[in-house]
């Protein structure tokens, strides 16, 4: 039976000194975070992932390393994949992106173009990006799909101008200043009905809705 904690052992061989994502406390605490970000308790967590509520809670606690197999549960559990709650596919503490290396892309036809300023490399878990919509600019056409994975949440700023979310058939007008979260992998996109141009920033977080 593998556990977590022999994978630390194993990692722990090539990192020494460094602060080890696998310590079961550090783990412990990464899950109830998480659970608690996505409004679970102890028995929503276990439903959904098949893992009784008192080894969460002893997971929680960190008073046991879960075997891989538990630990993978509790991802799905989760909506995650294990790398992402083990941050075994993390290369840093800190990553930067400077200010010309930001992708960019968007529909010009639609009057909708964006720059991401994350970082593209994997286990970032967040992706911050700024859009802009020309008057009468839509975001969601179908070659500029919002792609994100189930169980994410979004949360956009208006940054200026007023824009229009349309979420889930449901339209949200939205001015300078506003900030909405909403379930990302929902059907939706922007719109700006005015006359001038409206941007937003917009951050997804990956695994995070409510239910």
């Amino acid at each position: 039976m593998v556990t977590v904690r022999a994978v630390e052992t194993s990692q722990a061989r090539s990192g020494a000194g460094e602060c080890d994502p696998l310590d079961p406390a550090v783990i412990g605490l990464r899950v109830r975070a998480l659970r608690e970000a996505s409004g679970l308790s102890l028995r929503d967590l276990a439903a959904r992932s098949g893992v009784s509520a008192p080894m969460l809670s002893q997971v929680e606690r960190g008073d046991t390393s879960p075997t891989l197999a538990v630990a993978a549960k509790i991802a799905a559990g989760l909506q995650l994949r294990l790398s992402q709650l083990l941050r075994l596919d993390e290369s840093g503490a800190v990553t930067i992106v400077r200010a010309g290396e930001h992708r960019h892309g968007g529909n010009a036809r639609r009057g909708h173009r964006y720059e991401v300023l994350t970082s593209a490399q994997p286990g970032q878990r967040a992706e911050l990006s700024r859009h802009t919509l020309a008057a009468g600019g839509a975001t969601g056409a179908s070659d500029d799909p919002p792609m994100h994975e189930p169980g994410s949440r979004e949360t956009a700023l208006i940054e200026r101008g007023a824009i229009v979310l349309v979420c889930d058939g449901e339209r949200h007008e939205l001015g300078a200043g506003d900030c909405v979260t909403f379930d990302a992998d929902l059907p939706h996109h922007f719109e700006n009905p005015t006359a001038d141009d409206a941007s937003f920033l917009a951050v997804v977080s990956a695994g995070l809705r409510r239910s």
